[in-house]
């Protein structure tokens, strides 16, 4: 069977929102998105639209280049899921970003956790809850809540998943070109 691999970034970006998440989880890294190359250049998650205002929201194609990012301090992870999986979540996403004029951002569904009453509004989704209803159909992956309860958190204690990396993006991104330069010379 062909595995093919897939990667959580966690980070925290240090903004007021990402602030009061830690303060009442009183856990690091809550923001959390999920992509499918070691350079994580193909990256996704659900979060701010416009880096400067917090208050717009939506499906994200995320950009670790970028400034509000860039710095952040971060853990990353990888897991092993089949080819058919892979396809499966890879098709999920892409769905969501053809149509992503039709979601929004969940602000109100993290209140839900925090009071764990049920908001699961359609086509709305914070971070976790996104990654979380993509990878709920994977069968390598038994959830223990549903997606608008679950937290980054949560998803750093499943079980398969292997801390890659943990220290800032900038940090990160420096390895990664060190490693292919040595590739490169070895060629």
């Amino acid at each position: 069977m062909c595995e093919r691999t897939v990667y959580l970034l966690f980070t925290d970006t240090g903004s007021y929102l990402s602030r009061a998440i830690n303060l009442y989880t009183k856990k690091p890294l809550n923001h959390v998105s999920i992509g499918f190359d070691k350079d994580l250049n193909e990256l996704y998650s659900f979060g701010r639209k416009q880096p400067n205002n917090p208050f717009i929201g939506g499906f994200v194609k995320e950009d670790i280049k970028n400034p509000f990012m860039r710095y952040s301090h971060c853990e990353i992870y990888r897991f092993q899921v089949s080819n058919e999986d892979y396809l499966r979540i890879k098709k999920h996403i892409k769905n969501i970003e053809n149509q992503q004029n039709l979601y929004r951002y969940n602000f109100i569904g993290l209140f839900g956790v925090m009071f764990h009453i049920k908001i699961n509004r359609k086509s709305a989704y914070f971070c976790s809850q996104f990654v979380a209803t993509v990878l709920q159909h994977i069968s390598s992956f038994k959830f223990q809540k549903p997606p608008y309860f679950t937290t980054p958190s949560d998803l750093r204690e499943l079980q398969g998943i292997e801390l890659l990396y943990e220290g800032t993006l900038d940090d990160y991104c420096g390895i990664q070109k060190n490693i292919e330069k040595q590739s490169l010379s070895i060629l």
